[in-house]
């Protein structure tokens, strides 16, 4: 098991995580206020943009990006570090943002 940093930017947060477990169970368990809901890789609401360093998460596991996103995207539910890491928490590909603008939401949620 090997051990990275994981950095968030505009926050000042930094955490270490194994590349073992994703992102946001380290979150939760060192109090870090990262945002979730379904914890499985579908409502989108742990997205943060990939900085610096590499993730595994495959496209299998996270359905939402497309495998061009997923080099730039984490799921931070489904994401486990493979490098040291800094992310910017709530930013979302494009795609995501131009579906919620064609929908007419403010957001990628709809019901937010």
């Amino acid at each position: 098991m090997t051990e990275y940093v994981v950095e968030f930017v505009g926050t000042g947060e930094t955490m270490t995580c194994s590349d073992k477990e994703t992102i946001l169970s380290r979150c939760i368990e060192e109090g870090i206020a990262q945002e979730y809901s379904c914890r499985v890789g579908m409502c989108l609401a742990c997205t943060a943009k990939i900085l610096e360093g590499e993730v595994e998460q495959t496209v299998a596991e996270q359905r939402a990006f497309t495998k061009e996103e997923a080099e730039e995207y984490a799921l931070t539910c489904m994401a486990r570090p493979q490098s040291d890491l800094r992310l910017d928490r709530g930013k979302y590909p494009p795609s995501i943002e131009n579906d919620a603008a064609t929908e007419g939401a403010g957001s990628a949620f709809a019901d937010d």
